[in-house]
Order: structure tokens, then sequence, then C-alpha cells
């Protein structure tokens, strides 16, 4: 190969023309990529934009890199242009020309003019921004290019990504937010009247906010995506409109609510001037009722039967004020708690129905008990058996007549219960400990022995 200097071994013909080959591939490459960045739509945004922030700063690095990459592409050109020359000045080049054409392909051959990279504010590889000039080798150059585009394509990217997804989203909720306030007017939803109006007044500003923000600093609003070194890799942040437009969802929600109050709120009202009314027949059943137990049962505590709430009436005509005067957004919370309330009241009425009954339910249940053990008896062929007859007896006065002891009048079933159980041979009845009188008694009455 010859003598070495400092690119190493002199290159021979074969190896220049493949070195020429390549690196004209590469320029070819390069060219393409440069032309491309120049004319892509998001650079030529960025050049007309007024913009702020992140966005700001990192354009102006960015714009200097592009600067800086058309430079250091001239440089290459020239560069592989002098190369090309020296080859093409015979077809056996001599070894003069291939001594140069090694160092202009190996070596540190192509110069940079200093003042060139400090103007752009581009990082420099040799840390010299006061330096007047830096050399480099065309596979060095090729290395910095790579790095300087894969940068400024990565923020032109994103920053084009950003403007391609959230303005037009952030126009299409704004519409929506804009037809909803229409609609929240028209029935009285409006700001400092109704906590809806409030949340649209919020989302209004904070869409305005969000879109100048997006369209002045872009960036500001790009999230990366982790470990990718590709340029452009990464996500617009929707961060803020998703929020605003799950609020906005919420307030159509609740609007929905107010006009499916003004189109049903007569049948509304009927139905809940319905339940007040069953309620307040039912207490007006159970004070009746009340009286009657007094009346009839002995020894039991009856509870209080309270009147129907005049707060309830109340707040009903206040909402027929409401339908009246088409305040459909205070119409619709005050109907969802009418509507709620009125249900416990009558849920509470008919309790204290069933509680002030409860002792007359007793005595019913104890009247059946009773008959039914009768009518046992008296298929059995015992209906004349004097012990039964006086037990039934003195149950039945007890049962009939008021008022009524209940304690007494169960004790009394009971002993008829374990009277008919022992005569008919089946076990005592649960919890008692036997008849008071004797089998044998009444087995003597009759004459004869025991069924």
């Amino acid at each position: 190969m010859g003598a070495t200097g400092t690119s190493g071994p002199v290159m021979d013909r074969d190896e220049v023309d493949r070195a020429l080959a390549r690196l004209g591939a590469e320029h070819e490459a390069i060219e393409t990529s440069l032309l491309a960045l120049q004319d892509h739509a998001g650079r030529r945004l960025l050049e007309g934009a007024e913009l702020t922030g992140v966005t700001e700063e990192r354009w102006a690095v960015t714009e200097a890199s592009i600067t800086l990459l058309w430079t250091y592409f001239d440089a290459y050109t020239d560069a592989l242009r002098t190369a090309r020359d020296i080859r093409a000045r015979r077809r056996w080049s001599s070894r003069e020309d291939l001594v140069e054409l090694t160092e202009l392909l190996r070596g540190e051959a192509v110069t940079v003019a200093g003042g060139a990279t400090a103007v752009t504010h581009a990082p420099s590889p040799h840390g010299g921004a006061g330096r007047l000039s830096t050399r480099y080798s065309l596979a060095a150059l090729v290395d910095r290019m790579n790095e300087l585009y894969a940068a400024s394509l990565d923020m032109v990217v994103a920053a084009d990504a950003v403007w391609s997804a959230l303005p037009a989203r952030i126009d299409l909720l704004a519409a929506e937010l804009q037809r909803t306030r229409t609609l929240a007017h028209s029935v009285g939803v409006r700001p400092g009247e109704h906590p809806s109006g409030d949340d649209l007044e919020r989302i209004t500003r904070t869409l305005t906010k969000l879109r100048e923000q997006v369209v002045s600093d872009p960036l500001a609003f790009w999230k990366p995506a982790e470990g990718s070194s590709a340029p452009g890799g990464g996500k617009p942040d929707t961060t803020v409109y998703d929020r605003e437009a799950r609020a906005l969802e919420e307030v159509r929600r609740e609007i929905d609510a107010v006009l499916t109050v003004r189109q049903d709120a007569e049948q509304r009202l009927i139905r809940l001037r319905d339940v007040l009314s069953r309620a307040d027949r039912t207490l007006a059943e159970a004070r009746t009722a009340r009286g009657e137990v007094l009346a009839k049962i002995a020894a039991t505590e009856v509870p209080v039967v309270s009147g129907p709430p005049t707060a309830l009436q109340e707040q009903l005509t206040t909402a027929a004020e409401y339908r009246r005067q088409a305040q459909w957004h205070r119409l619709s919370p005050l109907l969802e708690s009418l509507e709620r309330k009125a249900e416990d009241e009558l849920l509470r009425a008919r309790e204290s129905l069933t509680a002030v009954t409860a002792p007359l339910a007793v005595r019913a249940e104890l009247r059946g008990r009773l008959d039914a053990y009768r009518a046992k008896v008296a298929r059995h062929g015992l209906a004349e058996d004097p012990l039964l007859v006086e037990r039934y007896d003195a149950a039945r006065r007890m049962l009939w007549s008021a008022p009524c002891d209940l304690r007494v009048a169960e004790q009394a079933v009971l002993r008829y219960q374990q009277a008919v159980a022992e005569l008919l041979g089946a076990p005592r009845v649960p919890g008692q400990g036997g008849p008071e009188d004797r089998r044998g008694d009444a087995a003597a009455h009759r004459g004869d022995s025991s069924v």
C-alpha cells in the first residue's frame, strides 16, 4: 500500500472508487433528507408562528441546526466534488493522486468556518464555539449531520403532531360547548344561578387558554415515548383536553336531566301528589286503627301516630311554582329530592300502620289458631269433651271481649292446644309445661278410657 500518512495507509484505486461510490450514495440520501426537512409542513408552520415557552427555545436551536446542516452539506459537497475531480484526472491515478485522495477521503480535510457554528447556537462536538474554523473528516461530518438532522426532525415532527391533533379537537369541543351553552341558557342554567352554568364558564376559559398555549407552545403538550430514540417518538399530551371533555360531558348530562324535567314535570308532580296523598291516607288509617286498638286491646303499648309533614307540602307547592315560572334548573333538583322524601314518607306511614295494628293482627292469629284446633277436635269426634269445651270457651271469651289482654288470651289458647294434643296422643306444645287439669278427670267424666 506504500507509505503511511496521517490518514493511514494510502488507498489504492479500487478503494478510492468504492469510497467515492459510497460517499456519493450518502450525499444523495442526505440531500433528499434535507430537502424533505426543508419542505416539511411542521417546519414551515414553525417559521411563521409566534412561539413561546419551550417551543420558542427549541426552535431557535433547531433553526440554527438546520442552517448549520446546510453549511455542513455544502462543505461535504465541495469535498466530494474535489475528490471526484482528482480521481477524474487520469484513468489510472498516480501515487500523488492517491495520497491526496486518501487524505481527502479519510483525513480531517473538510474545514467549516467556526463563525457559522458560533452564530447558529448549535452545539459543537469540539467544544470551541470561539474557534475560527473546525476540521472534520467526511465520516465525522456525516455523523455530525445525522446527529443534527435527527434532533431537528424530532422537534419539527413533535410540534407538527401536536398542531395536527389538538387544535382541531379543541375546536370541535368548543363548538360542542357552544351548543351546550345555548341549550343551557334555554332552560335557565346560567352562571351565578346554577353550578352547571359556572362549570360552562370555567370550561370556556380553560379551552380558550389551552388553544392559545397549544398554538404558541406545542412542545409543552408533547410526551416523548420512553426508551425511544426515533425522531418524533411520542404522542400529544391530552390531559387537560380530556379533563375538560369529561367535565363538559357531565354538564351535558345535567342539562339533559333538566330537559327531561321540562318534558315530564307535570306527570312527576301528579305522581308526587298521589304518593303524598297515599301517605296521608295511610297515616289517617293508622290513627283510626290506634283508637280501635286502645279500645279493644288491654295492657298493650301502642305507638303514637304523627301527622303528615307540612314541609313536604310546602316544597311541593314551591315545585309547582317553579314549573309555572319555567325555572327548570331549580325544579330538577327539588323534584328529585321530593321524590325520595315522598317515598320515604309513604314507607314511614305504612310502617306506622303496621306497628299500630300489630296487636289486632296478633289477636286475629290467636282467633284463627283457636278455631283451627276446634275444627280438628270436631273431626276426631271430641267436640263435646267437657275439658276441651271449658278451655275453648275460656279462650274464646278472652279473645272476643274488649279490652282483650293478649298475654292472658295467648296462654288460654296454648292451654286449649295442649289439652287437644294430649287427647289426640300428640307431643306437648313446645314451651309448655303441660296442662294444669287432669286427664284422668276428663276420662272419668266420660265414663270410659281415653281415646
